[in-house]
């Protein structure tokens, strides 16, 4: 009994607090945060990261935050102090998450909640190294959702705290070129390109990621044998519902979602994050696209058919 009250008083206190923090996000400023920590000496550094910590449980925007710890700590310091109080943060809302809502969790199965239950089950730590590299879900949510998974919170931690680094390192060396700037620091030509080239890079993370994700090329009669198999597969043809019931037809069993709408429709094929997924199209250009956007959104098996519908009908295989 006493700990269903504790749950429920911390419960309340959490959504009290987040909404307290979203209603006044917009009037945060971060000037004020500057003038308060530099005025706290060699103190600073710890309630910077106390704050970022507390801020990271209550909806607080960690990129504002990140730039301000650029600012005022430099781009060595301040990424050490900004990673290490995220992940602190992290650490602490995965913690909160998986204390009050841990029966709760294994009756919870749909949308977003069932893809990153089902990604970590399968994978494990390397699940949570892909979506702290490719940000798949907001932060802030995300620290909580992970923790009602089953994940080990020691893989969880080393993951978050590791392959959060390189967005760490180019936000706060965003901030520490803002306050360059704003004081009229030395090289900041040079400096602002290094900013720009670490975005660039940062930014480009979601794709590199996606293309380590997708597995080979499959060959057509390599996809027809598993077909007969009736291995469990989705064949996902990616052209247009023209060309899909036009000349070349289509594969008998194939889902198609255009591979102009696939990201926005990822979501009615969920149930094959983990499963096998063959994409093809007319030959192999758009079905590689669309490979591309799969991995990029968490499935972990994806497979494009080489020269696609061509080769289906060069073979002599039935359509429909």
């Amino acid at each position: 009994m006493k700990n269903n009250i504790l749950k429920i008083i911390l419960i309340l206190a959490l959504v009290a607090g987040i909404a307290v923090v979203i209603t006044y996000r917009d009037q945060l400023n971060a000037d004020a945060l500057q003038q308060w920590l530099t005025d706290a000496g060699a103190a600073a550094p710890l309630l910077f990261m106390l704050v970022y910590a507390i801020g990271t449980i209550f909806f607080l925007p960690g990129s504002l935050l990140t730039l301000v710890g650029g600012a005022l700590f430099g781009p060595v310091l301040g990424t050490f102090y900004n990673l290490t109080a995220a992940t602190i943060g992290a650490m602490l809302s995965f913690l909160v998450a998986r204390y009050l809502a841990s029966d709760w969790v294994a009756n919870k199965t749909g949308g977003r909640m069932k893809q990153l239950i089902t990604g970590v089950e399968n994978e494990g730590w390397r699940f949570v190294a892909f979506v702290r590299l490719v940000p798949l879900f907001p932060f802030n949510l995300l620290n909580y959702a992970l923790g009602l998974t089953r994940i080990s919170f020691n893989q969880y931690s080393i993951a978050t705290y590791i392959c959060m680094l390189p967005g760490a390192i180019a936000y706060t060396y965003l901030g520490y070129i803002g306050r360059e700037a704003a004081t009229g620091g030395e090289g900041l030509i040079q400096k602002s390109l290094l900013a720009l080239a670490l975005l660039a890079i940062v930014s480009f993370l979601p794709r590199i990621i996606g293309s380590m994700r997708k597995g080979a090329m499959v060959s057509i009669p390599e996809l027809k044998q598993r077909l007969d198999a009736g291995e469990d597969l989705l064949l996902l043809d990616v052209r247009t519902p023209e060309d899909y019931n036009g000349e070349q037809k289509h594969v008998a069993g194939s889902v198609l979602i255009p591979v102009e709408q696939l990201a926005e429709r990822i979501n009615e094929i969920n149930d094959y994050l983990e499963k096998p997924i063959i994409t093809i199209c007319r030959t192999d250009r758009k079905s590689a696209k669309a490979a591309q956007i799969l991995a990029q959104h968490g499935f972990a098996d994806v497979h494009v058919a080489r020269m696609g519908m061509t080769d289906w009908i060069k073979n002599q295989y039935p359509t429909e």
